[in-house]
């Protein structure tokens, strides 16, 4: 594809992203696309069926390749502080892959009382994501050249670290500062956990970012948090409110970037 063709499609990504019909499209699919089952439910079960999904995702059969998807990235942040703009199309692949995952292994669940359940919009919008971020690897919009910035930028490097980290104990749900987490749960195979990462770092080197990408990834991003805001400390508090807090880096870093791909100067119609 030639430089011009990709220029030219990006130009179009980030004049349909920045529309107001955009954003409306992805409020309204919340309402209309369900969760699947293959043993049915009534309408009003619609939340339960969501929430055993989520809880008994195919994610939790895996716990051998957690290390991997905890290593890697870490491996990968740190390269870009040395190899900058030589690891730009490997991390963008490394980001499209596992929104890729995110989407199948969080998103789909075989439960005793729904049979195969699938939380089809999670599924959708995941994957919308990837392609963003595929985009990205062959656009290469991220430029991670050094550049000067304040120092109130880097508040979104501890939020993130976070929820990178997610000291949670997986038994009891309760804070659990054990730093062997970083390297051995299940945070480097979840939306929730990576994408604060992946949006911490774009906001670092904007506005020299692909801002389609920046945009629609933080939009889901605000999205997905607040239905953990929703379910964490109205639905459970008592049980949730810990993981309630770990998903704040979601919301408030989706929330910073989303405004920052909207304060970006505005394509022009081609």
């Amino acid at each position: 594809m030639s430089k011009e063709s990709i220029e030219k499609i990006q130009r179009k990504l980030e004049l349909i992203t920045q529309k107001w019909w955009f954003f409306l499209i992805f409020i309204l699919v919340q309402f209309i696309i369900p969760p699947y089952a293959s043993k049915g439910y009534e309408w009003a079960e619609m939340g339960t069926v969501t929430g055993e999904i989520l809880s008994h995702a195919i994610v939790f059969d895996y716990p051998a390749l957690y290390p991997i998807f905890k290593i890697v990235p870490i491996m990968l942040f740190i390269s870009i502080g040395f190899f900058r703009n030589r690891v730009t199309r490997l991390f963008s692949i490394y980001a499209a892959i596992t929104y890729v995952l995110f989407a199948f292994l969080q998103s789909i669940a075989v439960t005793k009382k729904y049979g195969l359940g699938i939380v089809t919009i999670n599924l959708i919008m995941f994957l919308v994501v990837a392609a963003f971020w595929f985009w990205e690897a062959v656009a290469k919009k991220n430029d991670f050249t050094p550049q000067k910035r304040p120092l109130w930028k880097y508040w979104v490097v501890p939020l993130a670290f976070l929820a990178f980290w997610y000291p949670v104990n997986p038994d009891t749900l309760m804070p659990d500062f054990n730093p062997i987490y970083l390297l051995t749960n299940v945070a480097g195979l979840t939306f929730c956990m990576m994408t604060p990462a992946y949006l911490a770092i774009l906001t670092l080197y904007y506005p020299k970012v692909n801002i389609a990408t920046l945009r629609v990834t933080s939009l889901v991003g605000t999205i997905i948090g607040f239905y953990n805001m929703m379910t964490n400390f109205l639905i459970d508090p008592g049980k949730l409110w810990w993981n309630g807090v770990l998903h704040i880096p979601l919301v408030v870093i989706s929330i910073y970037a989303l405004v920052l791909s909207l304060k970006s100067k505005k394509s022009e119609p081609i």
